[in-house]
């Protein structure tokens, strides 16, 4: 229960000792309160005031549904903007605003035509206005502060027509540079289209009867050709087997004819016509030659006739051979060309005639077939080449085919996207895209924008209070006196006694009463002149 009282003497003491403080020191803290303020206060009346125009720009949505006419350029409006704000914001733009209005003290303004521009860009300020849901920038404000508030109206308009034109003609750009970006690509395209046509064209009349397309006709051609070069060999050796015949019926008539043939004197005999018989007969005479040679001499007449006869039987066996050797070879040559068989002998009889001329008839039939056997076998031998080589034909043209194929849809598709960036950029063209609207025309501000002289009342305000804290607090760490009984039982080493009262005499109380009021009359002096000065600088603003 002590501990308790001990503790609230000691908050009683301490509380008394701010009051003590508060007492002695309220004009080193009113007195600093009060120039502090005043000198901020007063500064907002002395610092130059600046104007600032405000303009707000909508973004509007282009007035055709994107699932009708898809834009071609980028749709982010961000990045736009921030583009349009560092190319209008370059030294050649505001330069050219700075001499077109005569900002910033024109020609005679001694600073540089860079400190002019750098100015110019603090004081443009360009804000974005985003959708609160979707976090899409649906506006942005642009802002200019100047000195003469017509002044800034005027060159707030003039950014807004920047801006609003500059939209316009880099939507418009970018749409145009983007269908002839396609353009070219589409004639790139097209080239490489027509390159690939051209080869598969190329290809097929270089294949010409072996592409695959072609190959069950050629599989049917095949087959046909087969089955006539069958017949063309069937017709062939029945054609041979008729020749032999032939032969053998021409040479029985011609060995026929000549058993009947007349001699050379007249008679009618069986003339040697044929080898086999002269032969007999001159081996029957060169042996009446040697028995007559036994018995007579060379001169006898039996003799000389025997000798006339070997001679002439041995010239016609000579001339039997030759013919015989001259028969082979024509019937050999025969055999091998139609045209050596030659006219038909007259010497030959009817019937012989007859047999001559048909085997002429089938030598030239034998010709013909062999000669069509040989064109058909070299058609078989082709069409089985395209056959073989259809495989790999197959795999050449499926290689040509698939280029043109992915230059084909390349080409469509390209020419699908020319065709909507052509639809596109008309629609830039006739300004129904995104476009920037200005919503509310420049503002022609009638307070200034800075000083904001009722701010700068709430900051004189916490100057002077920290001020006034401050030289309080200094008076009083440098005050050595004591002003309370604590204090002053702090100091001495014993206990207190007994403690005399203080004897206050009306001269004191007169002071004390003087002192306190004017402490009163001071603080309601600050007090109603910060309230009357905000009062003044909110009505003012």
């Amino acid at each position: 229960m002590q501990e308790v009282l001990v503790e609230q003497n000691s908050e009683q003491l301490d509380l008394q000792r701010v009051v003590g403080i508060v007492r002695r020191r309220h004009l080193q803290f009113l007195l600093p309160l009060f120039l502090g303020w005043l000198i901020v206060w007063g500064a907002s009346w002395i610092l130059p005031p600046s104007y600032k125009s405000t303009t707000t720009i909508l973004v509007e949505q282009p007035t055709m549904p994107q699932n009708y006419v898809a834009p071609n350029i980028s749709d982010d409006v961000q990045a736009r903007i921030e583009s349009m704000k560092t190319e209008l914001l370059s030294e050649t733009r505001l330069s050219m605003i700075i001499r077109q209005l005569d900002l910033y003290g024109g020609t005679k303004n001694p600073a540089t035509e860079d400190a002019r521009v750098n100015k110019m860009r603090k004081d443009i300020d360009v804000e974005l206005v985003r959708d609160p849901q979707k976090q899409d920038v649906t506006a942005f404000q642009i802002s200019y502060s100047a000195r003469d508030p017509h002044v800034a109206q005027l060159v707030t308009r003039e950014l807004t027509d920047l801006f609003i034109n500059e939209n316009n003609k880099v939507r418009q750009q970018e749409s145009e540079g983007t269908t002839s970006f396609l353009e070219q690509q589409l004639e790139d395209a097209r080239q490489s289209l027509a390159e690939q046509e051209a080869k598969v064209r190329q290809f097929e009349g270089q294949h010409e009867g072996d592409l695959p397309t072609q190959q069950a006709s050629n599989l049917q051609i095949l087959s046909g050709l087969q089955a006539e070069l069958q017949n063309e060999e069937d017709n062939l050796n029945t054609a041979k087997q008729q020749r032999v015949y032939l032969q053998a019926l021409l040479s029985q008539q011609r060995d026929t004819l000549s058993k009947v043939r007349p001699t050379g004197n007249g008679v009618a005999a069986a003339a040697p016509t044929n080898l086999e018989t002269v032969e007999d007969q001159l081996e029957k005479a060169q042996n009446q030659l040697a028995d007559l040679s036994s018995r007579y001499t060379d001169q006898y007449p039996d003799v000389q006739n025997v000798k006339h006869q070997i001679a002439r039987l041995e010239a016609e066996r000579d001339n039997l051979i030759a013919a015989a050797k001259a028969k082979s070879k024509s019937a050999k040559q025969a055999n091998d060309d139609p045209e050596s068989i030659g006219q038909i002998d007259p010497t030959l009889s009817a019937p012989a005639q007859q047999t001559q001329s048909s085997l002429q008839a089938n030598q030239l039939e034998i010709t013909n077939r062999a000669s069509v056997i040989n064109n058909l076998k070299v058609k078989i031998g082709d069409y089985q080449g395209r056959l073989n080589s259809e495989p790999a034909t197959e795999q050449q043209l499926a290689d040509l085919n698939r280029g043109y194929a992915q230059s084909q849809a390349n080409y469509d598709d390209l020419l699908k996207k020319r065709d909507e960036s052509e639809m596109a950029t008309s629609m830039e063209r006739l300004q129904q895209g995104e476009r920037f609207t200005m919503l509310d025309p420049p503002s022609l501000p009638a307070k200034p924008d800075f000083p904001n002289r009722l701010k700068f009342c709430g900051m004189g305000f916490g100057v002077g209070m920290v001020l006034g804290l401050v030289v309080a607090g200094g008076f009083e760490f440098m005050d050595d006196r004591l002003h309370s009984e604590k204090e002053i039982k702090a100091l001495l080493p014993v206990a207190v006694i007994s403690e005399v009262p203080e004897i206050v005499s009306p001269m004191d109380e007169q002071k004390s009463r003087r002192s306190v009021a004017i402490g009163w009359a001071a603080t309601a002096v600050v007090f109603v002149s910060l309230l009357a000065g905000s009062v003044f600088s909110y009505l003012h603003n």
